[in-house]
C-alpha cells in the first residue's frame, strides 16, 4: 500500500512534553516509514527550544522530512490528510473537520492519547467514537506496555547508538565516553574530601545523576542525602520549575544556566535547555537519571540505566494509580530486594518525602536495576508505536 499522508495536530501543554512525543513521531513517520508528513503545531517558540532549526517566525518549513506547520487561528483552508493524528485530545480546528467531512472517503483519524500502564488501557485501545454531527468516527489510540496496547517509540537504530556510545572508550572527538555530554555544562570546581557522615552505600568513585522533575518536597531531603554521601555525586539539572527549589538549599536566592553549586559532597551543575537528541546522551551518560512526564521517562526506559520516574502531579491522586500499575508490570520478574527498594524510593519521590535509607537501598541494587532494565526494554522494543499506527491506517483506510 501507497504510503499515507500524516497530520499531526499538537496543542503545547506543559512547554514541552506533548511536543517532544509529537516531534519523535513525526520525524519516525517521515525518516523510517516514508510517509509526508505535516506537523501542526501552536506553539512553535517552545518547539523551537527542543529542536533548534525550527524558526518560530515562519508559517512553514521542512526539518528533518517533517512539513512543520504553524497551528493558527482561524484556520487557513487545508486539504486534510490521509491519516490524522489529533495529539493528546487537543481539538482538531472545526474548519478542518468539515473539510474532512467534505470528503468522498474520510480520513482515518486517532486521537493519540497519553501513555498509560493501567489494565483498563487495554479494552479502550482502538475503540471506535462517532462524531457527534459529521459522518466521521475518531478511534482512540493508547501507547502502552503489553500487545494489546500502541506500544512505544523508539527509533530503529536507538539502541545500536546507545550501545556504541557507552561502550566506546573514546568518541569522534577523541573524549572519553563519560566526557562526551561536558561541553553542555562548565568545569566544576574542586571536590571536597568525602564526608564520613553517611552514605555507606555509594562506591568509591563518584556517581553521576540526571536530575529532570517537577516542584517536589521531596527535592530538599534528596540533595541533602547526597551532599552527606561518603563518595561524590554530581548531579546534572535542566533549568526549570524545580530550579528554584534547588539553588535555596545551596544557600541561593536563584540559578541560571552554566551554574555550578556545591555542597559537602555534592555538586550540581545547571545545564542550559537539552536538545532531544543530546538529552538521550545525557541519560546514557549517567548512571541515575531522574525523569518526569513521558517522553523523557520512555528514553529513560530505552537507556536501561537505573531510573527513577516523577509522574505528573494531579489533584485527585489519580496518578498515584498509574505509577503503581507501571511499578507492577516493570517490577514483574525483578529480584526482591531491587523490587522493594524502587517502589520505596519511588513512592517517597512521588509523595513528597524519602529518606536515606529509600536511597541507600536503592544504589546498593543499581547493578541488579540495570541488568533488569537492559531485559525490560529488549522486551518493549517488539512493539513500536509508529509501526502499529500504520498498521492501524492500513486496516482502517478504505479499500481501491
Amino acid at each position: 500500500m501507497t504510503k499515507p499522508s500524516c497530520d499531526i495536530f499538537c496543542a503545547v501543554v506543559d512547554n514541552y512534553g506533548d511536543i517532544g512525543v509529537c516531534w519523535r513521531l513525526a520525524r519516525q513517520l517521515a525518516q523510517e516509514h516514508g510517509c509526508a508528513v505535516r506537523l501542526w503545531v501552536d506553539d512553535l517558540a517552545s518547539f523551537a527550544r527542543l529542536c533548534p532549526e525550527v524558526d518560530a517566525r515562519l508559517d512553514s518549513q521542512h526539518d528533518c522530512g517533517v512539513e512543520v506547520r504553524h497551528w493558527r487561528k482561524p484556520f487557513a483552508e487545508t486539504a486534510p490528510a490521509q491519516f490524522v493524528i489529533e495529539a493528546f485530545a487537543c481539538t482538531l480546528p472545526p474548519e478542518y473537520l468539515a473539510a474532512m467531512a467534505r470528503l468522498p472517503q474520510p480520513p482515518v483519524w486517532v486521537n493519540l492519547e497519553y501513555l498509560s500502564a493501567e489494565d483498563w488501557v487495554e479494552g479502550c485501545h482502538k475503540l471506535p467514537s462517532p462524531h457527534p454531527s459529521l459522518p466521521l468516527v475518531k478511534y482512540f489510540f493508547f501507547p502502552g506496555f503489553t500487545e494489546k496496547t500502541g506500544g512505544l517509540l523508539l527509533e530503529n537504530d536507538l539502541f545500536a547508538r546507545r550501545d556504541a556510545f557507552q561502550s566506546s572508550p573514546l568518541s569522534l572527538d577523541g573524549r572519553g565516553a563519560g566526557e562526551r555530554v561536558q561541553d553542555v555544562m562548565p568545569q566544576p570546581p574542586p571536590l571536597p574530601n568525602p564526608s564520613p557522615a553517611r552514605g555507606e552505600g555509594l562506591c568509591a568513585d563518584e556517581t553521576r545523576i540526571s536530575l529532570f522533575c517537577y516542584k517536589n518536597p521531596a527535592l530538599t531531603d534528596l540533595l541533602h542525602i547526597w551532599a552527606q554521601a561518603a563518595a561524590p555525586v554530581r548531579c546534572l539539572m535542566p533549568e526549570g520549575r524545580a530550579l528554584p527549589q534547588a539553588a535555596a538549599f545551596f544557600g541561593k536566592t536563584h540559578a541560571a544556566a552554566s551554574d555550578v553549586l556545591q555542597r559537602g559532597n555534592l555538586t550540581l551543575h545547571v545545564l542550559p535547555f537539552v536538545e532531544q537528541d543530546r538529552y538521550d546522551e545525557l541519560l546514557w551518560d549517567c548512571d541515575i537519571n531522574f525523569v518526569r512526564g513521558e517522553d523523557s521517562f520512555v528514553r529513560a526506559q530505552w537507556a536501561a540505566q537505573p531510573f527513577v520516574w516523577h509522574i505528573y502531579p494531579q489533584h485527585d491522586g489519580v496518578h498515584l494509580q498509574k505509577l503503581r500499575a507501571f511499578m507492577e508490570k516493570f517490577c514483574d520478574g525483578l529480584a526482591t530486594e531491587a523490587a522493594r527498594a524502587l517502589t520505596a524510593l519511588w513512592e517517597g519521590w512521588n509523595g513528597g518525602r524519602i529518606s536515606g535509607e529509600m536511597w541507600d537501598d536503592f544504589f546498593a541494587c543499581r547493578d541488579v536495576l540495570r541488568r533488569h532494565g537492559m531485559a525490560w526494554a529488549e522486551r518493549q522494543a517488539g512493539n513500536s508505536l509508529a509501526l502499529n499506527l500504520l498498521n492501524f491506517y492500513r486496516q482502517s483506510a478504505p479499500k481501491p
